[in-house]
């Protein structure tokens, strides 16, 4: 395969995923006023901010280079992943090794970059501004504001990359199956013939529907926070007309990569794996109190005080 000739025409490099990048330059408003000031991206689940899952999720599949796509307001984001050595040493001087573990993070093998998305146009334009970073190479993106929590040997993430690495030049979306009344929320998937589009599975991709209606979907798997991308997507976003509210949107430019033949396939979780949005207020309670229960030092205490309260 040619290198990429300086406009993005091919993919270079020996095929290994070593990128990734998280657009987190939402500004959160379904979940002020606890968003006006602080990133989503920053609120705590359980012990840890919600990106810090997601990092460590990059860090567990290989990835060793990141780069956060912010916006105003999100410096947190940045001082988080900095490490901060008089922090650890006053940790280690006083004794508190127990706090030190939780540190932890700072000793993960992956680099970080940082670059804004000033003004909002779309998650497709915050993927644009990654180009010069991801340089020919094939990609993650992984949303900021989504988790997915993983019981199985290989996540849905590595599952994804081990497809695009078999398949090289083409895309990867991650996957969840949905109740058909709420397919009117996501993009949805419409599967090819090949593969399978059970919980789980992997299944070729025919075409992307955004928010069909019950009795229009091709199908309830819905995208799911989770793209292995081609370098190639970078020219189709230049080449994608803004949509709504003048906004690019990522589906839309990789809609044009399948018209224009490039193969696409969706990954799906299976039953030991659960996307948590953390995007609305809802299903930021119920993240928050899924992880807080997982709390190794202080779940069974809150579990205990949920019995106590309900009379469970």
């Amino acid at each position: 395969m040619e290198a990429n000739n300086g406009k993005g025409k091919y993919d270079k490099g020996d095929g290994m995923i070593r990128k990734a990048v998280i657009p987190a330059a939402g500004l959160g408003t379904r979940m002020l006023p606890l968003t006006k000031s602080q990133p989503k991206e920053m609120l705590p689940l359980g012990r840890k901010p919600c990106i810090q899952y997601i990092v460590e999720e990059l860090a567990d599949a290989g990835i060793t280079q990141i780069l956060f796509i912010t916006g105003q307001k999100k410096r947190a984001i940045e001082d988080h992943f900095d490490k901060d050595t008089g922090l650890e040493k006053m940790l280690s001087m006083s004794g508190q090794q127990d706090i030190l573990e939780e540190l932890k993070f700072h000793d993960l093998d992956v680099s970080y970059f940082y670059t804004r998305q000033s003004v909002p146009q779309g998650l497709g334009h915050a993927v644009g501004c990654a180009r010069d970073f991801i340089c020919g190479e094939p990609f993650v993106i992984a949303l900021g504001d989504s988790i997915i929590h993983s019981d199985e040997d290989r996540s849905l993430l590595k599952r994804m990359m081990d497809q695009s690495e078999a398949d090289s030049g083409s895309f990867v979306i991650g996957t969840q199956s949905v109740p058909l009344g709420d397919v009117h929320k996501y993009g949805m998937i419409k599967p090819g013939k090949q593969g399978t589009d059970k919980c789980g599975g992997t299944v070729e991709i025919e075409d992307l529907i955004e928010k069909p209606s019950a009795g229009q979907t091709p199908s309830t798997l819905a995208i799911a926070a989770r793209y292995v991308m081609p370098y190639r997507i970078f020219d189709a976003l230049e080449r994608t007309s803004p949509g709504k509210g003048g906004e690019i949107q990522l589906t839309d430019a990789i809609r044009l990569l399948l018209r224009e033949g490039t193969k696409g396939y969706s990954v799906s979780l299976t039953g030991r794996e659960k996307r948590y949005d953390i995007g609305n207020i809802r299903s930021y309670y119920e993240a928050f109190v899924d992880f807080a229960l997982e709390d190794e030092k202080y779940g069974y205490q809150l579990k205990q005080y949920l019995i106590q309260k309900f009379h469970l």
